[in-house]
């Protein structure tokens, strides 16, 4: 049996540490580098609880482990398969969560609840297995049957028929649930397996209602199963974020996912798109990338995307960035447009996203630098280096002074060359409370010039948001990041110049 797991466990930040504070504008190392070690042992050492810093986390352990198993002998392969197993399959549950008695099972049209009426797996009753098995048929119906991905693959007579089975295991604090890839088909696409914790007690998970907390959990976890019918070995951020998005899709009432928003760019813009850290969770955070496409878009957008990076014959066979751009290279859209323009709508977010507006989890960004220009202080210089996909914003209002109507900002800004896709957005904030946003234009030797209105009459502040746009990579050098690869554009060089200035008057 094959097995990879791609769980919902995310360790919060503890004693009230921000992300600002542990990472203050600069990213974490952790999301792009991995040590080269035995996917067997860091499998097992991750899920016995002793990861080292440079471990991935137990989602890509066990999908490392398990596209290595076709590789192994002798007792590395047996001790693999006792990592790899059911619930059903005892003790030796990659987990700890075999079964130690004989299970039952309810079932639907499309899914069928395992689990067991004595010991601590067992449900705290025969309505919340009737529960889980009416959520999972929601979830399943919405996400397959109206939204119109593809069905998970069948596993034959795993678990008893071809429909998709779900374990009810008592999983303890932190682990919500996992969806496992079990059997290899064809095109790295592949049947498996969810297992869901069997009463979600506040005890262990108070941050939401059981109910609430098994919701959010099965619409997640099952888009991992459906994910498996695409490509199980896509980049990790696109696996997490896409399944964190799927969350707003089916069950919008709960808004779970928005505790990760502080893990992503709308907070922590200066953290490339595809990181994945095992502490902060940026790979969920991230999300937001997803909606902000959808509500530009439309919600066919990720599908569109995942069948560009799908595996099968008429799919794409794309990387999740790549994929991305085949799709809005359909739309006539440029990607490094598209990023720039995510980037700028994120410094004020109550006017970009629909459910943002009196929402705390949405407060804005804290830019990089917040300056006011003056008569006696005209000009503000800000360096900065930034990595690929990523973005920084420096947020400049005129004094009360500089009221009279030929007040202007001046802004100057070096980049890198074109090949590093560098770009920015001008967000021009009015007195009325609208803004506007105007596209700068970079020379082919990385330069960019422009002019906005700046007099307090009429403009509260003007936020230079410049952004690392850059998608070329090494790809398989073993990373977290697109393609398993290094990127090459990383901690390039932007200067901003800005000047208030007085324009001449005509004739």
């Amino acid at each position: 049996m094959l097995v990879v797991v791609l769980g919902l466990f995310l360790a919060p930040m503890s004693g009230g540490v921000t992300l600002a504070a542990a990472y203050p504008t600069s990213p974490p190392a952790e999301p792009s580098s991995r040590e080269a070690v035995s996917p067997l042992g860091t499998a097992g050492r991750v899920l016995a609880g002793d990861a080292r810093a440079t471990d991935p986390s137990a989602t890509l352990a066990l999908r490392d482990l398990w596209m290595a198993r076709p590789d192994l002998t002798g007792t590395e392969a047996v001790e693999a398969t006792a990592l790899l197993a059911r619930p059903t399959d005892g003790a030796a549950d990659p987990f700890d969560n075999g079964y130690t008695v004989p299970a039952t099972r309810e079932c639907g049209v499309e899914v069928c609840v395992h689990y067991v009426t004595t010991t601590a797996d067992a449900p705290p009753s025969p309505e919340w297995v009737a529960l889980t098995l009416s959520t999972m048929e929601a979830v399943y119906d919405r996400e397959v049957h109206q939204l119109g991905y593809r069905a998970p693959r069948k596993d034959g007579v795993d678990g008893g028929d071809a429909r998709l089975d779900v374990y009810l295991k008592d999983l303890g604090a932190g682990l919500y649930g996992y969806c496992a890839a079990e059997r290899d088909k064809s095109a790295r696409t592949a049947s498996g397996f969810c297992v869901l914790d069997n009463d979600y007690a506040p005890a262990q998970f108070p941050a939401k209602t059981p109910e609430d907390n098994l919701r959010v959990t099965a619409a997640h976890e099952f888009f991992h199963a459906v994910q498996y019918s695409y490509d199980y070995a896509e980049d990790p951020w696109m696996l997490e974020s896409t399944a964190t998005w799927m969350e707003e899709q089916v069950f919008d009432d709960v808004n779970d996912n928005r505790q990760y928003l502080r893990q992503s760019q709308l907070q922590a813009p200066y953290v490339h798109l595809d990181a994945f850290s095992t502490t902060l969770g940026f790979q969920y955070g991230n999300w937001i990338f997803w909606e902000y496409l959808t509500e530009r878009f439309g919600t066919g957008f990720v599908k569109k995307a995942w069948l560009a990076a799908g595996t099968r014959r008429t799919d794409g066979r794309n990387h999740s960035i790549d994929a991305v751009k085949a799709v809005l290279r359909k739309k006539k859209q440029s990607f490094t447009d598209v990023y720039a323009d995510f980037a700028a709508a994120n410094t004020t977010p109550a006017l970009t996203y629909a459910e943002a507006p009196g929402v705390a989890e949405y407060a804005d960004p804290l830019p990089l630098a917040d300056e006011t220009l003056s008569r006696a202080d005209k000009r503000h210089v800000e360096r900065k280096k930034v990595d690929h996909l990523s973005a920084e914003a420096i947020h400049l209002k005129p004094a009360a002074e500089l009221s009279g109507p030929r007040w202007k900002l001046r802004v100057n800004i070096s980049g890198p060359r074109p090949s590093s896709s560098p770009a920015a957005r001008l967000v021009v904030h009015k007195v009325d409370g609208t803004v506007a946003t105007r596209r700068v234009r970079f020379t082919s030797r990385g330069r960019a010039q422009t002019l906005a209105p700046f007099s307090s009459a009429k403009i509260v502040a003007v936020t230079v948001s410049v952004a690392n746009v850059s998608t070329r990579f090494r790809c398989g050098r073993g990373t977290d990041l697109v393609c398993q690869g290094t990127a090459l554009d990383d901690n390039v060089p932007f200067t901003v110049v800005a000047k208030a200035v007085k324009a001449k008057r005509r004739g």
